[in-house]
């Protein structure tokens, strides 16, 4: 484990270099890792540790889509793909990767098989943090580890296959057996994780709501409407709008963020540019810093976990949300997006 100062704050960090490959194997040489769930993170982490030879098995409910999807991923009914509760009997570390709403609604059909000296490993620290709400509670007897990459499935898998790696935060909720710390680093490095930095499951999941609702997604959705509808409202174009909302950022100054930071970002831009980034960087900033703290607040007081609960276990859940998600992809903004994406010269005839 090493040590890294962020500016006077230092931060516990594994990389592969000190936690190879190899010895994540031979940690988990004689586990058998069952994940539960295949929608968002458990088709990208389970073909990851498959690929990098771990003894891994699917559980899912028979005959859904997302068992269909794992059979067409080459999971092998009955050898390697089983129905939820013997997937969970099968493994020594169950990979509990429903959603959120889903792993409470399963989660009795669970803990029966959570015997002494198994692990409980989550990606969110949602169910654990707010047991107080979904009622998951491990048993003393097992370990309860998380292993977060930052981001989605999707993008652990094709960073995986790329041969490069996705961020992953680690915690610990409970060491039973004395082994958990070396079980979740394996797990980690086995999922593909570029490094991993400690946390705890409050920690992660009160900056993984933060992060969702705030610049990952849901301020950034806003940020756009709100300059995308200034420029249409003073004439400009839907394609002009476009191209100076989301385009611009995504195709070309994000990469460059990514790359070496926003400060080589905005050396790499024309001196007007920097010019008014520099001047109205603090006034966005002092605009929007007040909702961050209310919707950590609300984080924190467990309101956004709540309302997450309530909404997910109605029963329109599903066509409410598509409803919303529809109306979201028929705005002119993203049928500008859809238009202008076909244009980039990858996509054109």
């Amino acid at each position: 484990m090493a040590m890294l100062n962020f500016g006077g704050t230092e931060e516990k960090v594994v990389t592969r270099e000190e936690f190879p490959l190899d010895k994540a194997r031979e940690v988990l040489k004689d586990e058998v890792i069952a994940v539960i769930g295949y929608g968002v993170q458990g088709p990208g982490q389970s073909m990851n540790l498959r690929d990098n030879g771990f003894n891994v098995i699917v559980g899912q409910r028979k005959g859904g889509a997302s068992w269909e999807k794992a059979v067409k991923d080459g999971w092998v009914p009955g050898e390697t793909l089983f129905p939820i509760e013997e997937a969970a009997d099968r493994g020594t570390i169950i990979q509990y990767l429903l959603s959120d709403a889903a792993q409470i609604e399963v989660w009795p059909r669970i803990k029966p098989y959570l015997t002494k000296g198994k692990a409980l490993y989550f990606s969110h620290g949602f169910g654990i943090t707010y047991n107080e709400r979904t009622k998951i509670i491990a048993p003393e007897e097992v370990d309860v580890i998380l292993v977060a990459p930052k981001g989605s499935g999707t993008s652990l898998r094709r960073l995986f296959k790329a041969g490069r790696g996705l961020n992953s935060s680690y915690a610990i909720a409970q060491d039973a057996t004395g082994r958990a710390y070396e079980r979740v680093i394996a797990l980690g490095i086995g999922v593909g994780s570029g490094y991993l930095f400690e946390t705890d499951f409050q920690r992660e999941v009160y900056s993984d709501l933060t992060g969702e609702r705030g610049t990952l997604m849901g301020a950034i959705q806003g940020i756009f409407e709100a300059q995308y509808d200034v420029l249409r409202a003073n004439g400009h174009t839907p394609s002009e709008a476009f191209n100076e909302t989301v385009e611009e950022l995504t195709q070309s100054l994000m990469p460059l963020v990514a790359e070496n930071g926003m400060d080589w970002m905005y050396a790499n831009c024309s001196t007007t540019a920097q010019r008014g980034a520099l001047d109205w960087k603090d006034k966005f900033r002092d605009a929007v810093k007040p909702v961050f703290e209310d919707l950590y607040e609300s984080v924190a007081s467990g309101e956004e976990a709540q309302r997450s609960i309530d909404s997910n276990s109605q029963s329109n859940y599903r066509v409410k949300l598509e409803e919303e998600l529809r109306e979201l992809n028929e705005s002119e903004m993203w049928q500008a997006g859809r238009t202008v994406r076909g244009l980039r010269p990858e996509n054109a005839e």
